[in-house]
C-alpha cells in the first residue's frame, strides 16, 4: 500500500534541469501519480518551502534512504546495490512507474546482508544522507564548527554526481559558488541582536564605585584616580609633547649691557636689546672668526627677500598663474653697508620675478661690498635709477628703506636724501626698514616694519613692528664678547618680537 511509505527519507532525481530533492514522504496520490516530501532539501540545501509535491513525469530517478521504525528497520546503511531506483520516464506516458511500485520489491535486512556476505565483501555505504550529517554533529565538542555545503561537497564520495547546467561553465561556476558560500538557513538568528538591550546591561556607576573603592583601600595604588577635576592629569593636544621635562626657562639670552628695552618671542622667550657698541664688536669678532662682510650681506639679504615674499602676498602673489600681475617693490640705498644689504635684498627679489627699481645716488667713490652688490644686481632683470623723478608716479607694492647708516648721520641733510624720504612718504606704500640705527629723531621714512641683525637694538615707536633675523653668528662667538646666548629662532631664520615694555 502507498501508506506504508508514508514517513520514509527518500531522495528524488529530477534530472539536471530540477536537480536532486530529499526529504520525508508526506502524501502518495496514486490517481494524480504524486509524491509529495516535507522538510525538502534541493541540492543539499533547505527549501524555504514546508513542503513540494512531484509528478511522475517529472521523477527520472528514487532512492529510498530511511524507513520508518514501524514499519521496516532502516537501510540507510544498506549497500547501494539493494536500494531500489527508479527507472527515468519519458514525457509521452510510456515507462511510467508509480512510486508506490518501489513497494514490491524484497528489501533485505542489514542482518541479511552480512550473512550472505561473511567475507565482508559487501561495498560500504555510497554516501552519507542528510540525516546522518544532522546527526554526526551531535558527538562533536562545543567548539567545532560544522560547514555547511552544498550538494557539490557530498561529491568527494562515489557514486554521486554533482549536478551540473548542461555541462556548461556558467553550472560549474554556481557549483563552485554553492560550495563556498551554502549555508544552513537554521542556523541563521531570526531576530538582530539588541544592542541597547545588552548595553543597559551594564552599571557604569556601579563599576566606578567598585574601582574608587578598591583605589582608596590602597589596591589601585592611586594611578587610575579619578579624583577632582583639579587633581586630573591634563589633556593634551595633538601637537603638544606628553613626556615630562624640564622647566622652561624663558631668560637663555643675558646681555652684559642691556640696550634699556626687551622683547620677547611668539612662544614667550625673552630677548633683550644690546647697544650699537656691543652689535658692532659682536660683528667685528664674526669677522675676524670668518664671518666676513659678504657672507653677512648674502646673509641678510636672503632673510629680508624672504621676508619681503611673505609681506608681497608668498605663493598667492607669485605663482605661473598670475604673471600678469608681478609686484613691484621699490629699493632706497644709500653709499654704505646698509645700503649694500639693501641692494643683495634686491637681487633676491629680482631672481623671484618680482620688478625691483633701485634707487642709488650717483657718487664719486663707494665702498667695495657696494661696487659687488651693484654688479651683481645689474645682471638681473631689476631696474636701477639715479634721481628720484625716475622712480614711479603710481604707488607700489614695497618700500624697502636703506637709506640711513649708524655712524654717518650727515647724509640725511643732502638733497638726495630728503628727496627719497619725501617720494616714499607720498608713494602710500608700506615701508620694510633693514637694520635701521638707533636715533632720538623722528625718522624721515616711516616704517611698517623693522628687520634686525642677530640681537634688537632699543628701537623706538617710529620703527614699527619689529623683526629678527639670523645672520649665522655661531653661538662661542656670542661667548666671546660676554654674552650668553640659545638661539630663538627654532626652525625659522625670521621671527617677530614683541616689546616688554610700553
Amino acid at each position: 500500500m502507498a501508506a506504508d511509505w508514508l514517513g520514509s527519507v527518500v531522495s528524488i532525481n529530477c534530472g539536471d534541469t530540477l536537480g536532486v530533492y530529499q526529504g520525508r514522504v508526506s502524501a502518495v496520490d496514486q490517481i494524480n501519480q504524486t509524491i509529495s516530501l516535507t522538510q525538502p532539501f534541493h541540492n543539499g540545501v533547505k527549501c524555504l518551502v514546508p513542503e513540494v509535491t512531484f509528478r511522475a513525469g517529472d521523477i527520472a530517478g528514487l532512492k529510498i534512504l530511511e524507513i520508518p521504525e514501524g514499519s521496516r528497520r532502516p537501510i540507510h546503511n544498506q549497500p547501494l546495490e539493494h536500494t531500489k531506483i527508479l527507472p527515468a520516464s519519458n514525457h509521452n506516458g510510456t515507462g511510467k512507474q508509480r512510486p508506490e511500485a518501489s513497494s514490491a520489491q524484497n528489501i533485505p535486512q542489514k542482518t541479511d546482508g552480512i550473512a550472505n556476505d561473511p567475507a565482508g565483501t559487501s561495498p560500504q555505504p555510497c554516501s552519507k544522507t542528510f540525516v546522518d550529517r544532522q546527526t554526526e554533529g551531535q558527538n562533536q565538542p562545543k567548539n567545532f564548527r560544522r560547514r555547511h555545503n552544498s550538494w557539490s561537497s557530498s561529491s568527494r564520495y562515489p557514486n554521486q554526481v554533482t549536478p551540473k547546467k548542461n555541462g556548461s561553465k556558467n553550472g560549474q561556476h554556481k557549483a563552485r559558488d554553492d560550495e563556498c558560500f551554502g549555508e544552513d538557513l537554521d542556523e541563521v538568528p531570526a531576530t538582530d541582536f539588541d544592542f541597547e538591550g545588552n548595553l543597559a546591561l551594564f552599571d557604569k556607576a556601579a563599576v566606578f564605585e567598585e574601582i574608587d573603592t578598591h583605589e582608596r583601600r590602597g589596591g589601585g595604588g592611586g594611578a587610575r584616580s579619578r579624583g577632582t577635576p583639579s587633581e586630573r592629569p591634563p589633556n593634551y593636544r595633538h601637537d603638544e609633547n606628553i613626556l615630562e621635562s624640564d622647566p622652561i626657562v624663558y631668560r637663555r639670552i643675558v646681555v652684559p649691557h642691556p640696550g634699556g628695552k626687551e622683547y620677547c618671542t611668539d612662544s614667550g622667550l625673552v630677548v633683550p636689546s644690546i647697544s650699537y657698541s656691543m652689535h658692532k664688536k659682536l660683528l667685528s669678532v664674526a669677522e675676524k672668526h670668518g664671518l666676513t662682510v659678504e657672507k653677512r650681506l648674502e646673509m641678510s639679504g636672503v632673510c629680508a627677500s624672504q621676508m619681503a615674499l611673505t609681506l608681497l602676498g608668498g605663493p598667492n602673489r607669485l605663482n605661473p598663474k598670475n604673471i600678469h600681475q608681478r609686484p613691484t617693490v621699490a629699493l632706497l640705498c644709500g653709499p654704505h653697508i646698509k645700503g649694500a644689504q639693501g641692494i643683495s635684498c634686491g637681487r633676491h627679489l629680482a631672481n623671484h620675478d618680482v620688478d625691483v627699481i633701485l634707487f642709488l645716488p650717483n657718487f664719486v667713490k663707494m665702498l667695495e661690498p657696494v661696487t659687488n652688490e651693484l654688479n651683481l644686481f645689474c645682471r638681473t632683470e631689476g631696474k636701477q635709477v639715479s634721481n628720484v623723478k625716475d622712480l614711479p608716479d603710481c604707488p607700489v607694492d614695497l618700500v624697502i628703506h636703506c637709506l640711513d647708516c649708524h655712524e654717518n648721520a650727515f647724509l640725511r641733510d643732502q638733497p638726495w636724501y630728503k628727496a627719497a624720504v619725501e617720494w616714499a612718504n607720498q608713494n602710500r606704500a608700506p615701508v620694510l626698514s633693514i637694520d635701521p640705527p638707533v636715533t632720538d629723531q623722528e625718522q624721515g621714512v616711516h616704517a611698517k616694519w623693522s628687520l634686525q641683525l642677530g640681537l634688537p637694538l632699543a628701537l623706538g615707536e617710529q620703527a614699527g613692528r619689529v623683526y629678527l633675523c639670523d645672520i649665522g653668528i655661531p653661538q662661542k662667538v656670542y661667548k666671546e664678547v660676554g654674552i650668553t646666548y640659545h638661539s630663538p629662532f627654532g626652525c625659522k631664520f625670521v621671527i617677530p618680537l614683541h616689546s616688554l615694555q610700553g
